[in-house]
C-alpha cells in the first residue's frame, strides 16, 4: 500500500514541476519579446494569453491532485481546489519562490481580469449545479423538522456573525463604509451550510436513505436558499450605500416577486424551453446550450432587479433540476465540465487571493481563532436547538449539529462576492476562507462519529429495504419512455400500458406514430390534446391511473404530470432510422405495439424488426394472435408472468407488478419446478433452495408494489407447455421476460416462439438485448452523412452474411 502511494505521487510531482518550469520558461520567453519580428502589440497580447493559459493549467493540475489527496484522506475533494490555490498563492508558493509566483500570477489588472472573468462565470455555474442537486421533494418529505432546524440553524449563527462584525477592529473593515454590510456578509457566511459537502459525507456514510440523513440534507438545502436570498438583499443594501427603507422594500419585493414568478410561470417556461430544445434538435447538446442560456437569462434578470446574479443562477439550477427531460447523462456532462474546469479555477483563485501570512500577526490570528470558534459554536447551537424543537432525539441533534458545520464552497462564494464588491477587506476575506476551510475539514470525522451512534429503527429499516429494492429494480430506474404504436387495438393497448408505467414516476413519454393515424399528430415539443381515442389519450388515461396509485401507495410520492410528445414517422424515412433519430435524445425503454405483430409461425413483422433495430437498449413488444379487443386490466383481471430466477424473468415480473398496482389486477407468478420425486439428493435439495429463493424474491417485490400475488408451481412439463396450459385458465395479459438471440431477425428462443404460435390474447415480451445487437442497431441506423464525416464510405446494400 505504501509502495503504491509512493508510485502514485511520483507522476504528480513530476507533472507539477514540469508545469511550473514550462510556465516560468514561457513567461521568460514572452517577456523577451516572443517570436522574432513580431509586432509589439501582438507580443503583449500573446504574453497575456500565454500567462492566462499557464494559470489555467496550474490551477487544474494542482487542484485535481489536491482533490485526489483530500478524497484519499476522506475529506471533500472540492476542498483540494481551495488548498491548491493556497499552495500556489502568496501563502506558500509566494514565500518559496516569489519571482516565479509573481511571473505566473501577476498583479496587472488587465491580466487578472481574464482569469477573474472565468472565475465569475464559474460562480454562476457552481450555483446552477448546486441548484440542480437541490431536491425539493426531499424537503417536502422531511417537513416540519427541516424547517425548525433551518430557521434556528440560520438565525443563531447569523446573529453571532452579525454581532461579531459590530465589534471587529476597524483596521480589518473597509474604510468609510460602516459596519452594517460587512456584518451582514459575515453573518451570512457563518449561517449557511454547504449542501454539496454535507450531501457528500452523508452519502459516503450510506445515510442518504436514513431519516436523519435526509433531515440533514433537506435542512442544508433550505439554509442555502435562505442564505442566497439574504445575500441578494445585502447586495441591494450595499448598492444603495445605506439602509433606505424605500430602496430596501424594492429589493425585498423584487426578490420575492422573482421567487414567486420562478416557481410558478417561470417553472413552466423553463420546462417548455428544455422540452423544445430536446424535441426540435437531433443531438442532446442543444439541451445543454438551452440550460446555459436559461441560467444566464435568470442571472441577468436578478441583476436587473438590483440583486446578485448568483440568486438567478441558483434558482435556475433548481428549476432545471426539476425538468422531467433532464437525464442523468446530460446532468453528468454538465457536472463533468464544471468540476474539471470551472471549480478548480474558482476555488483556486479564491485560495490565491487569500494570504495566510497575515496570521503571523498575533492580533489577526486571535481574531481568526475567535471567528472559527464563534462560527462552530453558533452553528452547532442553532442546529441542535432546531433539531430538539423538530422532535429529534439527543443523539440525532448532536449529529445534526456536527453535520451542519460544513461551509466550504458556499462561504467561499459569499466571501468572494463581498470582496469583489469592496464590502470585505483582504484580511477579513482571508479569515473567512480560513474559517470555511477549517470547519469543513473538521466536519466529516465528527459527523461520521456522530452518525455511527444513531440507532436504526424498525420502521426506518423496512423503508430502507424497500428503497434498496427499488434501486436494484428495472422499472424504478427508467427515466424516459419511447413508444412506437399505430391506431390498431393492440397499438392503443400498448399505449395504455406505457401510460400505466410512466404515470407512477412522472416519466416523460414520446409517442412515435407508425403508419396512418386517425388523429392529427401534434408537432414535436407540443402537448396538444389528442382527438378521438388514439394512442395519446390511452397514454394519458394510463398515466393518470399510474400517478394516482403511486400517490396512494407512497404517501410522500408526488409524481409529476407526464409530459407526452407525439411525432409521426415520415413516409420517406425508414422505421429504424426514425427510431434511431429519436433515441439519440436518451430513452431507457422502447415499447412497440403494431396491429401486424407476428404471423402464424411466431415471426415478427418486418416493421417491428426495423423499429427494434433502431433502438439501443431494452425493448418491450405488445402483440396478439388476433384483432379482437384485449380484455381490460382491472380488479377482476389476472396477469400471468412466468418466473425462473433469471434477470429477464425478474424484469418481466416487475413490469407486471407496475401494471397491476394502478389497475388492481391480480398477478400469478408461474414457476416450473425442477424438484423431482427423489427429494433427498444434493441436486434436488439445491433445486428446492433455488425455487424458494426465487419465489421469495418475487414475493418481496410484490409486497413493495402492494399488489395481490398468487404463485403456481408446475411439477412437470416443458416451459412452453406449462405456460400454454396455464393460459387456459383465462388471463387478461401474459408478460414474459426474454433474451434476444443473435441474428438478422428478432428471435427470443423456442419457448417464446412456441408461446407466440399457440397463445390466445395479448402478450407483452420484455426483452434484454445483447451488446452486439445494440451496437449493430447503432451502426445500421447511422446516416450516410455521419459516416462520410468520419471518412467512411456508405453502401446501399448489405454485405452478404458469412456462412
Amino acid at each position: 500500500m505504501i509502495k503504491s502511494s509512493k508510485f502514485f505521487w511520483r507522476g504528480p510531482l513530476v507533472l507539477i514541476a514540469t508545469a511550473l518550469i514550462m510556465c516560468t520558461a514561457s513567461h521568460a520567453w514572452a517577456a523577451a519579446g516572443g517570436a522574432a519580428g513580431g509586432h509589439a502589440a501582438a507580443g503583449a497580447g500573446g504574453k497575456k494569453e500565454l500567462i492566462f493559459v499557464a494559470e489555467l493549467v496550474l490551477l487544474m493540475v494542482v487542484g485535481r491532485l489536491m482533490g485526489e489527496l483530500m478524497q484519499r484522506i476522506k475529506q471533500p475533494p472540492l476542498m483540494g481546489n481551495l488548498l491548491a490555490g493556497l499552495l500556489l498563492g502568496p501563502s506558500v508558493f509566494g514565500l518559496i519562490w516569489p519571482d516565479a509566483q509573481h511571473a505566473i500570477f501577476p498583479t496587472d489588472p488587465d491580466q487578472k481580469s481574464m482569469i477573474a472573468a472565468m472565475s465569475q462565470f464559474g460562480i454562476l455555474l457552481l450555483l446552477m449545479l448546486t441548484g440542480m442537486e437541490t431536491d425539493l421533494k426531499l424537503v417536502k418529505k422531511v417537513g416540519k423538522a427541516a424547517i425548525f432546524i433551518s430557521v434556528a440553524g440560520v438565525a443563531v449563527p447569523f446573529a453571532c456573525g452579525f454581532t461579531l462584525g459590530q465589534f471587529l477592529p476597524a483596521s480589518i473593515l473597509p474604510s468609510g463604509g460602516g459596519r452594517l454590510v460587512p456584518s451582514l456578509f459575515l453573518g451570512t457566511a457563518l449561517a449557511i451550510s454547504s449542501v454539496k459537502i454535507v450531501a457528500l459525507v452523508v452519502r459516503e456514510m450510506n445515510f442518504m436513505r436514513r431519516n436523519l440523513g435526509q433531515v440533514i440534507v433537506a435542512s442544508a438545502i433550505i439554509e442555502d436558499t435562505i442564505g442566497w436570498v439574504i445575500i441578494a438583499i445585502t447586495f441591494g443594501i450595499a448598492t444603495a450605500g445605506k439602509v433606505d427603507v424605500l430602496s430596501l422594500a424594492k429589493t425585498v419585493g423584487g426578490v420575492f416577486l422573482f421567487m414567486a414568478f420562478s416557481f410558478t410561470i417561470g417553472r413552466r417556461i423553463v420546462f417548455f424551453l428544455i422540452r423544445w430544445a430536446n424535441d426540435s434538435f437531433r443531438s442532446e447538446f442543444p439541451v445543454i446550450t438551452m440550460i446555459l442560456v436559461i441560467m444566464g437569462s435568470m442571472a441577468m434578470i436578478t441583476s436587473a432587479l438590483g440583486v446578485q446574479t448568483v440568486l438567478g443562477a441558483f434558482v435556475a439550477g433548481i428549476l432545471i433540476g426539476e425538468s422531467p427531460i433532464l437525464t442523468d447523462h446530460i446532468e453528468g456532462q454538465l457536472r463533468g465540465i464544471i468540476t474539471a474546469l470551472f471549480m478548480p479555477v474558482f476555488f483556486g483563485l479564491a485560495g490565491l487571493t487569500a494570504d495566510l501570512s497575515i496570521m503571523k500577526h498575533p492580533d489577526l490570528l486571535l481574531v481568526t481563532g475567535a471567528l472559527i470558534l464563534i462560527a462552530s459554536v453558533g452553528k452547532f447551537t442553532g442546529a441542535f436547538l432546531g433539531g430538539t424543537m423538530g422532535g429529534l432525539s439527543t443523539r440525532e441533534s448532536l449529529a445534526l449539529g456536527c453535520g451542519m458545520n460544513a461551509r466550504g464552497s458556499t462561504e467561499v462564494i459569499v466571501a468572494t462576492i463581498g470582496l469583489s464588491m469592496g464590502m470585505l477587506t483582504q484580511n477579513l476575506f482571508t479569515m473567512i476562507v480560513a474559517m470555511a476551510f477549517i470547519t469543513t475539514m473538521a466536519m466529516p470525522p465528527m459527523l461520521r462519529a456522530a452518525l455511527a451512534r444513531v440507532p436504526l429503527g424498525k420502521g426506518e429499516k423496512e423503508r430502507i429495504e424497500r428503497e434498496e429494492l427499488d434501486e436494484s429494480g428495472f422499472v424504478s430506474r427508467l427515466e424516459r419512455l419511447l413508444i412506437a404504436v399505430d391506431d390498431s387495438l393492440i397499438g392503443k393497448y400498448a399505449a395504455r400500458i406505457a401510460g400505466l408505467i410512466a404515470g407512477a414516476q412522472g416519466m416523460p413519454t414520446t409517442i412515435l406514430r407508425v403508419g396512418n393515424s386517425e388523429d392529427t399528430a401534434p408537432s414535436p415539443g407540443q402537448n396538444k390534446k389528442a382527438k378521438g381515442e388514439g394512442p395519446e389519450r390511452e397514454v394519458k388515461t394510463g398515466a393518470k391511473a399510474g400517478a394516482a396509485s403511486a400517490r396512494e401507495a407512497e404517501k410522500s410520492a408526488d409524481p409529476e404530470k407526464v409530459h407526452i410528445a407525439t411525432q409521426k414517422t415520415a413516409e420517406s424515412k425508414a422505421p429504424a432510422k426514425a427510431v434511431a433519430d429519436e433515441a439519440r435524445k436518451g430513452y431507457d425503454l422502447l415499447l412497440i405495439g403494431l396491429g401486424n405483430g407476428h404471423d402464424k409461425d411466431g415471426n415478427f413483422s418486418g416493421e417491428i424488426n426495423q423499429l427494434a433495430k433502431g433502438f439501443n437498449g431494452p425493448i418491450a413488444i405488445a402483440t396478439t394472435d388476433n384483432g379482437d379487443e384485449p380484455k381490460p386490466l382491472n380488479g377482476r383481471a389476472k396477469i400471468l408472468v412466468p418466473v425462473n430466477g433469471t434477470e429477464p424473468s425478474r424484469r418481466a415480473a416487475e413490469v407486471a407488478f407496475a401494471l397491476a398496482r394502478p389497475t388492481r389486477a391480480t398477478v400469478v407468478a408461474l414457476y416450473v419446478s425442477q424438484v423431482a420425486a427423489r427429494k433427498n439428493s444434493p441436486a434436488q435439495r439445491n433445486a428446492k433452495r433455488n425455487e424458494e429463493a426465487v419465489l421469495k424474491d418475487i414475493s418481496d417485490l410484490a409486497d413493495r408494489y402492494d399488489i395481490t400475488l398468487r404463485t403456481r408451481i408446475a411439477l412437470k412439463g416443458s416451459p412452453q407447455s406449462v405456460i400454454q396450459n396455464e393460459l387456459q385458465r383465462g388471463y387478461a395479459l401474459l408478460v414474459i421476460g426474454v433474451n434476444q438471440r443473435p441474428g438478422e431477425e428478432l428471435f427470443f428462443g423456442d419457448t417464446a416462439n412456441n408461446v407466440l404460435i399457440k397463445a390466445k390474447g395479448p402478450i407483452l415480451l420484455v426483452a434484454n438485448r445483447p451488446a452486439t445487437a445494440a451496437r449493430k442497431a447503432e451502426d445500421e441506423a447511422e446516416s450516410d452523412e455521419e459516416k462520410q464525416q468520419r471518412g467512411e464510405s456508405s453502401v446501399d446494400e448489405k454485405e452478404p452474411a458469412a456462412a
